[in-house]
């Protein structure tokens, strides 16, 4: 799908220079921010001189507590609330964020003005020094020992690992993606766990993947490898200017699967997985994914259609699989 062309016009007529923009301080938030803001100002000359952007790293209550699953601080939202409070404070013009970790409903007053185009949405394996050789991609799980540990802080890995190899433990391990991979490799704390192939390559850490595991094998989280910017709803001229760097199929897949999340309505308890992507023939490919965080029920479905459709099709698979999934699953 192409990216539109930049109105001849997009520019902050009468705003105030530099333009605030809100991020979480990790390296790979800060990376994510700097790629945005080389986007906007290719499309906006008036914002290519020096200082014309100040970043304001917010510290989140996500990021403030380490020890826990976000499903126990009260789920997803914890990474962006402080940053939604400036955004609608005014103390910042726009956020950026992982789409992964912003909440499905925005607070009133904030809108999804932007998505970039997306990155490998794949989840990656890291292996520590216990583990064995690299896997079989058609036994992916095959190089952890029996009963060993694998760290995340995802209920939504956690499930499909366990449906897989219900003799593995899962522990807590939270943290940026260093801290994560220095507790694998270094540390020798867990014998595997599993990141973001996009915040490695976005990292330069993709020879850390001992593998890349097939979207079907492991479903990503909606939204994984798309970067999302929120305005305030009102700001008309940085809704003007973000179109232009709008990416056609990050919205259309991102519609998607946040639509199925929101069908779903489940809480950060609830493992989930959403993958969509385009097909040659250009319609819309939908998968989802409900299970138990222990893996002893997954029920993964998919769906077809056209990309106008989006929307629909997320809403209807949604639906499609909380009606045949017991209702404990989501109390």
């Amino acid at each position: 799908m192409p990216r539109r062309a930049a109105p001849p016009a997009v520019r902050p007529h009468g705003r105030s220079l530099p333009l605030r923009v809100g991020t979480r301080g990790s390296p790979l938030a800060l990376w994510q921010t700097r790629y945005f803001l080389s986007l906007v100002s290719g499309f906006c000359p008036v914002l290519r001189a020096a200082q014309a952007f100040e970043e304001h790293a917010i510290t989140t209550s996500g990021d403030r507590v380490q020890d826990r699953r976000l499903a126990d601080l009260g789920g997803k939202g914890l990474f962006a609330k402080e940053i939604h409070e400036a955004l609608l404070d005014g103390r910042i013009d726009f956020a950026v964020h992982s789409l992964k970790d912003l909440e499905t409903e925005l607070p009133p007053g904030i809108v999804l003005a932007c998505t970039l185009k997306r990155e490998d949405a794949r989840d990656a394996l890291i292996l520590g020094p216990g583990c064995g050789a690299v896997p079989d991609p058609a036994d992916p799980w095959g190089a952890i020992p029996a009963g060993a540990v694998v760290g995340t802080a995802s209920v939504r890995r956690q499930a499909q690992i366990l449906h897989a190899r219900p003799d593995l433990k899962v522990a807590v391990i939270r943290g940026n993606v260093q801290t994560r991979l220095a507790k694998v490799r270094e540390e020798g704390t867990y014998a595997a766990t599993l990141l973001a192939l996009a915040g490695l390559r976005r990292l330069g850490l993709e020879s850390e993947a001992a593998l890349v595991l097939d979207a079907d094998a492991m479903v990503p989280a909606a939204g994984q490898g798309i970067v999302g910017i929120t305005v305030r709803a009102d700001d008309t001229e940085l809704h003007e200017l973000l179109a232009a760097i709008e990416d056609p199929e990050a919205r259309a897949v991102s519609t998607a699967e946040r639509a199925l999340l929101g069908a779903l309505d489940g809480s950060c308890r609830t493992p989930i997985g959403g993958h969509a992507r385009l097909l040659p023939d250009g319609r819309l490919h939908l998968t989802g994914l409900v299970a138990r965080p222990d893996g002893s029920f997954l029920l993964k479905r998919s769906l077809t259609g056209a990309v106008a459709d989006a929307e629909r099709i997320g809403r209807t698979l949604g639906e499609s699989l909380r009606a045949d999934s017991p209702a404990d699953i989501f109390a």
